[in-house]
C-alpha cells in the first residue's frame, strides 16, 4: 500500500510538487532511473549521463515489455541532420545498440547512426527540463510503462510533468537569505556577501562593494560563475577580467553589487561547458557547440537575480553589461534599468574568436573589438 502523502503544502514539508521535482533531480544527478508522470503517460526514464553497457541493459531489462528509445532536444536533432520539431523528439533506436551508439547520437559532433523521429509528449518534454535542471546532458532514455507496474522491491521516484513546469517559479519564490559576513578584500575595500539559498540548496551570492546609495539607482553587475575564468585565470574567456573589472568600477562608483550567480557555462554547467570546449577545438564557435550539445546558446534565467535584487531593496538600478539579453531579462522580471554601463575586457588570441561569436550572433555591445577588427583590416 503507498504511503499517505502529506499535504499539498506544509510547514514540514512545503510543497508536494515541489518535493517530487526536488526528489527527482537528486535521483538523476545520482544516474538512477525516475518516473515521469502526464495525463494518459508514465514513462521511466534514465539520464545518459555517465551510460555504459552495464547499465543500459539493466536498465532495458527493468522496462520490459516495453523498449527504451531516446529522448534529445530540438536543437540536438538539428545538430546531427534529424528532422526538426518545435520541441523534444523521440528517436526510435536501432536494433542492437550499445551506450556507444546513444552517446553518439547525444554528444558527438556528427553522428552516423540513423533513426527515425517522432515528436515527444508532455511527460518526455518535461524530463527533458529535469536533466537540464540536474546540470546533465539534455537527452535521456525513456520507456513508456503506461499500463505496467512497478515492482515493489524496484522503489521509484515519481513526478508529475506540471509540477516540472512549475519548479523555477517555485525555486525563486522559495529564496531566502541564508548568512552574511564582511570580508575584506585586496583592493583594500571591504564587501559584504550576502548568500541566498533556495530549496533546491543552491546558492547565489550578492556582494555589497562600497556603500552604495539605494535612494539612487545601484550600479550592478550580473555575473555567472566561472571556474576556470574567475578562479585559474582562463584566457578562453573574458569572465575573470570582467569580475575584477567589476568591482574597480563599483569602487570608483562609490559602491555597488555583484550577484554572483550559480550559471557555469551560461546554465550549462561545468561538465557541460567543458564539452562544449572540446566541440570548440574540433572547430565549433561557443554558439554552435552549444546548441550542438541540445542546448540553447543560453540557457539562463534571471528571474532569481530579480528576485535577489528585490530582496536588497534594488529597484533601480545602472546595469554593467555588454550583454542586451541581461537588460531584456532584468526587465521582463520587473527591475527598472535606468542606465547600461559596458564593462569590456581585454582581447587576447584565445578569447578573440569567443568574443567575435558574441558579438556578431548574440548581440553583445563589444566596441573594443570593433575598433580592433577596424585596425587590421
Amino acid at each position: 500500500m503507498r504511503a499517505a502523502q502529506p499535504p499539498s503544502t506544509s510547514a514540514l514539508f512545503g510543497s508536494w510538487e515541489y518535493m517530487s521535482v526536488s526528489r527527482a533531480l537528486a535521483e538523476l544527478q545520482a544516474l538512477r532511473p525516475v518516473q515521469v508522470n502526464a495525463f494518459g503517460e508514465t514513462l521511466f526514464v534514465l539520464p545518459v549521463e555517465g551510460l555504459d553497457d552495464q547499465r543500459l541493459a539493466e536498465f532495458v531489462s527493468f522496462c520490459r515489455p516495453e523498449t527504451p528509445h531516446l529522448i534529445i532536444t530540438k536543437q540536438r536533432a538539428l545538430a546531427i541532420g534529424a528532422n526538426g520539431a518545435a520541441s523534444a523528439l523521440v528517436l526510435q533506436l536501432p536494433e542492437g545498440f550499445d551506450s556507444k551508439d546513444v552517446l553518439e547520437l547525444v554528444a558527438a559532433r556528427k553522428s552516423r547512426i540513423a533513426a527515425t523521429t517522432r515528436v515527444a509528449g508532455s511527460a518526455a518534454a518535461a524530463a527533458i527540463r529535469l536533466i537540464k535542471l540536474s546540470r546533465g546532458l539534455p537527452a535521456i532514455l525513456a520507456a513508456n510503462m503506461t499500463g505496467h507496474g512497478i515492482e515493489p522491491d524496484r522503489p521509484i521516484v515519481e513526478v508529475h510533468a506540471r509540477a516540472v513546469d512549475r519548479f523555477a517559479a517555485d525555486a525563486v519564490r522559495s529564496l531566502s537569505v541564508a548568512s552574511d559576513a564582511i570580508v575584506p578584500l585586496t583592493s583594500g575595500i571591504a564587501a559584504r556577501f550576502i548568500i541566498f539559498r533556495d530549496a533546491t540548496g543552491a546558492d547565489q551570492v550578492a556582494i555589497i562593494v562600497g556603500k552604495p546609495d539605494f535612494a539612487q539607482p545601484v550600479p550592478v553587475r550580473l555575473h555567472s560563475a566561472c571556474l576556470t575564468g574567475d578562479v585559474f585565470g582562463s584566457r578562453r574567456c573574458d569572465c575573470g577580467d570582467q569580475l575584477a573589472l567589476a568591482l574597480t568600477r563599483l569602487e570608483d562608483l562609490g559602491g555597488g553589487v555583484i550577484l554572483y550567480l550559480a550559471q557555469e557555462g551560461r546554465g550549462l554547467g561545468l561538465a557541460n561547458k567543458m564539452r562544449a570546449y572540446r566541440l570548440q577545438d574540433e572547430g565549433l564557435d561557443t554558439l554552435d557547440a552549444n546548441t550542438t550539445l541540445g542546448f540553447d546558446d543560453d540557457e539562463r534565467d534571471y528571474g532569481i537575480a530579480a528576485r535577489m535584487l528585490q530582496m536588497l531593496n534594488c529597484s533601480q538600478i545602472l546595469l554593467l553589461t555588454n550583454n542586451p539579453a541581461k537588460l531584456d531579462g532584468l526587465t521582463q522580471a520587473g527591475i527598472e534599468i535606468s542606465a547600461r554601463i559596458p564593462l569590456e575586457a581585454p582581447i587576447n588570441p584565445h578569447n578573440r574568436r569567443y568574443l567575435s561569436t558574441k558579438a556578431a550572433r548574440s548581440g553583445h555591445q563589444l566596441f573594443n573589438l570593433k575598433a580592433l577588427t577596424a585596425e587590421k583590416s
